[in-house]
């Protein structure tokens, strides 16, 4: 299988709704507006969530920037996943 860069699939999911899991457990879930090298993201139409439910949001936020050093992991096909549960 062909190795793909995990920046070249962040690449593909701007302007796609993603969810960001954090070191500390906590889970925010927006359009990924903007990206950079060491996994800094902005985050619009951005909301808190608990373990990938987005209803009710812990808190909604309208833009945030994620520092890189503090993601876990990003799911780029939440809309995808979302309709298969």
């Amino acid at each position: 299988m062909r190795d793909v860069a995990p920046l070249r699939m962040l690449g593909k999911a701007l302007n796609n709704r993603v969810l960001v899991k954090l070191k500390d457990g906590s889970e925010y879930v927006g359009i990924l507006e903007r990206y950079d090298s060491t996994m800094n993201v902005i985050l619009t139409d951005a909301m808190e969530v608990s373990e990938g439910k987005m209803d009710p949001p812990i808190a909604k936020f309208g833009k945030i920037m994620i520092r890189g050093s503090n993601v876990l992991y990003i799911v780029l096909d939440l809309d995808k996943m979302m309709m298969q549960s």
